[in-house]
């Protein structure tokens, strides 16, 4: 009698091969992307002469850099003002772009796309080409160097995403669901408050992390409509540049308490961010 030998199929042997491509493929991506701020962290506790000189990673390290930059006032001023900003320009986003996505979403006309296009569209275009008029406009109306005029720059910067983000979301929540509200009475503003955003939380809570990520590391905005009241982290790190040179050390160091908060922020919330931006993939 002749035996057989069961033999796995080629593409069952090939799967942990390419399950080990795949993973060795994604950690040298990781690596290349996290290595210029590993580079930025180790370069913050080196002295300037070492920083320029000594590219190694075997130094002597010291608090140099960082004692310099918190020597130099006003640290704590710049970053309320981010925090202020980033947040404040979030919230007027979504409140923004709350109902102009259910409207798009859920009640739609013929110029709906073209609308969504046209918005999409502005985030083509080079802000310094209309730095100069808004420039004037804040002079003239006294939003200079205010955390008010950031709030608004900011907040019209980040609109078309956060708009096509929740339009996204709500497209993909079933209209049964509404439309069981209104049969049991409920006017819009009870549907959008107790049917809508509970059940798009998700995807809300993810377009807002990613609206606070984009206005904390803005830098034209702030570098171009501020100078010293109403500056953010961005403008503080810039004001390490001078006309001597740059000084690599402590701009490393100042660079670094600037992104640490976000940072921290992100790592907190990357699940929640992960969960928001899958919401509604899998139906």
């Amino acid at each position: 009698m002749t035996t057989h030998r069961n033999s796995a199929p080629a593409h069952t042997r090939s799967l942990p091969i390419r399950q080990l491509v795949l993973t060795l493929l994604g950690w040298s991506i990781a690596l290349i992307i996290f290595f210029p701020i590993l580079w930025m962290v180790l370069t913050g506790f080196k002295t300037e002469t070492a920083a320029i000189a000594d590219p190694s990673f075997i130094f002597s390290p010291t608090l140099e850099s960082y004692q310099a930059v918190q020597a130099r006032s006003g640290y704590a001023r710049f970053a309320l003002n981010s925090v202020a900003i980033a947040f404040g320009s979030t919230l007027l986003a979504l409140l923004i772009a709350i109902p102009s996505a259910y409207a798009m979403a859920f009640l739609p006309t013929k110029r709906t796309k073209g609308t969504l296009l046209w918005m999409l569209s502005t985030k083509m275009l080079p802000p310094v080409g209309v730095l100069v008029p808004i420039y004037l406009i804040f002079r003239d109306v006294g939003l200079l160097d205010t955390r008010t005029g950031l709030i608004i720059i900011y907040t019209l910067m980040n609109l078309p995403i956060v708009v096509w983000m929740l339009y996204t979301f709500f497209k993909d929540m079933p209209k049964d669901i509404l439309e069981a509200g209104r049969m049991d009475g409920a006017s819009t503003l009870q549907e959008v408050f107790f049917l809508l955003l509970p059940l798009t939380l998700p995807g809300i809570a993810s377009t807002g992390l990613l609206s606070v990520i984009l206005s904390w590391n803005e830098a034209f905005w702030s570098l171009n409509l501020t100078s010293s009241k109403a500056a953010p982290l961005t403008a503080y790190i810039a004001s390490f540049s001078s006309p001597e040179g740059l000084f690599w050390a402590k701009l490393s160091a100042a660079s670094t308490m600037a992104i640490a908060p976000i940072l921290i922020l992100g790592w907190m919330t990357q699940k929640q961010m992960v969960r928001g931006l899958t919401f509604g993939a899998v139906k």
